[in-house]
């Protein structure tokens, strides 16, 4: 007999993180009918058909090959004029963007060039629950700062001050933020590098809904900020804004000094983004503009309306400004964020996903997600809306 045991050799490291918590409700849809789901990050929308077809033909004309480890240079031109068109940013293609297979394998090759064993890595939550694990496995160590629901879960100056020790080696900038919707504003930001300014600790700034802001006021990046540049790097991506997330392309915009090391880790674990997905990528970009104005406006559309149900139904509600979630507090039910979450799903019908799984700050709390039609969110809001009132009467 064997006296092989995989347990034995797996990496204590890797063992040791927990699964994702959003993945556990994921696992009990696939098992239930007539659920209405609102757990899901992803646009309803289908990619542009003037997108798909840019990728339908790249594959017709044979181009099938690897492209630069960097990216197609025309892809890069693209973002490049894309960054400096709508958010001000100047990057030179050449050598300071590279694009990756999504926005996740961004923060991951970012974390990697970045973080020596015991660098400490400030994450503002709630938020994404990608960042703990990765900075993790690349050997950091997690500093976590609770946003608050008073503060409309902005990052604040003195909470940054605070959490800063001679250790810190990088800042995640994770706004526009999933799962609160909160964005932070050019005065917000400004604060924020004032902080950093006498400090050497760099900034991750996931930029992924930037172009997902609702209101007058337009997304900013602390890159554009005076003495920022040199510092911050950009993760961001096509997923969320061109609805193109099994597409799995990404990008990162940084300093020549930081690009070249995050360049040897994705070259060596990646090699290249699909090729498909970059020439579909090069029609987003140069013509993709009305895309993006026409589904950031039916998202609007519908934050307002599950905005007005929840208040309406009893559940205060921040109002989000990004993204495309919604962040009502429930602890006023007496649930838990995971109680609330399985009672709706069981008893109602209804998946959301709760406040906890996006780290401990969010007890109390729930994401909606309001990338769905219409008519899906009237149905799911009427049933979430029976079950408080069946909680009253109790």
């Amino acid at each position: 007999m064997s006296n092989f045991s995989a347990d034995k050799v797996l990496s204590k490291k890797a063992t040791g993180i927990k699964p994702s918590g959003i993945r556990k409700f994921f696992d009990i849809l696939e098992e239930m009918k007539d659920v209405i789901s609102l757990t899901v990050g992803q646009p309803d929308f289908i990619t542009p058909w003037h997108i798909r077809a840019a990728g339908i033909e790249s594959l017709e004309q044979g181009k099938t090959y690897y492209t630069s480890n960097s990216g197609t240079l025309e892809l890069r031109r693209e973002i490049s004029r894309y960054l400096s068109r709508r958010f001000n940013l100047e990057y030179a293609p050449q050598n300071e963007i590279l694009v990756t297979v999504g926005g996740s394998e961004a923060i991951d090759v970012c974390m990697r060039a970045l973080l020596n064993p015991g660098d400490e890595v400030i994450i503002p939550e709630p938020c994404f629950v990608c960042y703990e694990p990765l900075t993790t496995l690349a050997g950091g160590i997690p500093v976590s700062i609770a946003t608050r629901e008073e503060d409309d879960f902005k990052l604040t100056p003195d909470a940054l001050r605070a959490a800063i020790t001679e250790k810190t080696k990088l800042l995640i900038l994770p706004f526009p933020n999933n799962p609160t919707g909160a964005v932070m504003t050019r005065k917000d930001l400004e604060a924020i590098a004032e902080v950093l300014r006498d400090t050497n600790v760099c900034v991750l700034s996931d930029e992924i809904y930037a172009e997902l802001t609702y209101g007058e006021e337009r997304h900013v990046s602390i890159a554009e900020l005076p003495d920022m540049r040199e510092r911050t790097i950009i993760a961001s991506g096509f997923s969320k804004a061109y609805a193109m997330t099994g597409w799995r392309l990404g990008y990162i915009a940084a300093p020549a000094e930081f690009m070249a090391t995050i360049l040897k880790i994705h070259q060596f674990a990646i090699m290249c983004a699909p090729t498909t997905s970059q020439l579909a990528a090069i029609e987003a970009m140069a013509n993709g503009d009305p895309d993006v104005a026409a589904m950031c406006a039916e998202y609007d559309r519908r934050r307002k309306y599950v905005l007005h149900r929840l208040r309406k139904m009893g559940l205060p509600c921040f109002e989000p400004h990004g993204a495309f979630y919604i962040y009502p507090r429930i602890s006023d039910t007496g649930y838990t964020s995971e109680e609330f979450c399985e009672k709706l799903l069981y008893d109602y019908g209804v998946a959301v996903v709760p406040g906890s799984a996006f780290g401990a700050s969010g007890e109390g709390f729930v994401r909606i997600s309001y990338a769905y039609s219409v008519a899906h969110i009237e149905k799911a809001m009427d049933r979430m809306e029976s079950m408080l009132a069946d909680l009253k009467k109790q």
